[in-house]
């Protein structure tokens, strides 16, 4: 092969190897702990997990961490119509070389979300029957301000049983989801939820222990409208 034809070749393999790493997102690797197994509560009994404090880190600061700006959705409830719930969503996000989405409940009142729904600029229709509201760039400023009262965690590798136990330990309790055979691992004490599938997918909540019973609501709701009683506890 010529030899101008050969360095310009090796030019545009080097290029779209540069090109791909700068597309690949960065591995967030710094000397805070941000593993999804280390969890403390603070002397408030506030969960701390990836270096945020539950009830005090402001969705501000997150979004400094992930250098990203997150997706950030409003809610309406359509079961009941006056309770509403704000999230930031955060896509494939690399915390010491582990990828995951991540969701963060962020802590308003029930009345200014209800004014942010008014200012709302689309209002689309959930599958769930829930509406999804695209908020007001105002708004959106105002929440950068707000606490996380809940993370949800969704890593991409899926997760066996034994994994879980070694990691989290012992859970309180399992209880099966009605319907979709989906486990929930429970400690109400360190204020986590850990639900996964038949195939190993899970979703991981984090609450502060003192509100683990909103968080148990729902599948508390769901267990009894299925009229299940029994409940798989796990051994001590």
């Amino acid at each position: 092969m010529d030899r101008h034809i050969l360095l310009s070749v090796l030019g545009i393999a080097v290029l779209g190897f540069l090109g791909m790493l700068l597309l690949m997102p960065a591995t967030i690797e710094d000397e805070t702990p941000r593993l999804p197994w280390l969890i403390s509560q603070d002397a408030q009994g506030r969960s701390q997990v990836f270096g945020f404090t539950i009830g005090e880190t402001r969705l501000a600061e997150v979004r400094e961490l992930f250098g990203e700006d997150g997706k950030i959705n409003l809610f309406q409830d359509l079961a009941v119509p006056e309770r509403f719930g704000v999230e930031a969503f955060f896509e494939q996000i690399h915390l010491q070389r582990l990828r995951a989405d991540f969701v963060f409940a962020l802590d308003v009142d029930q009345d200014t979300l209800e004014q942010m729904y008014a200012r709302g600029l689309r209002i689309s229709q959930l599958g769930s029957g829930s509406r999804k509201v695209k908020l007001d760039p105002s708004d959106i400023n105002l929440l950068l301000e707000r606490p996380i009262r809940g993370i949800s965690y969704l890593p991409k590798a899926r997760l066996d049983e034994a994994l879980i136990e070694q990691r989290f330990g012992t859970p309180t309790q399992r209880l099966t989801e009605p319907g979709t055979g989906v486990v929930h691992w429970l400690y109400p004490e360190r204020g986590i939820d850990i639900a996964r599938d038949g195939s190993g997918h899970v979703v991981i909540q984090y609450v502060n222990p003192a509100d683990f019973e909103r968080l148990m609501q729902p599948l508390e709701d769901a267990l009894r409208a299925a009229g299940q009683v029994e409940q798989d506890r796990a051994a001590p």
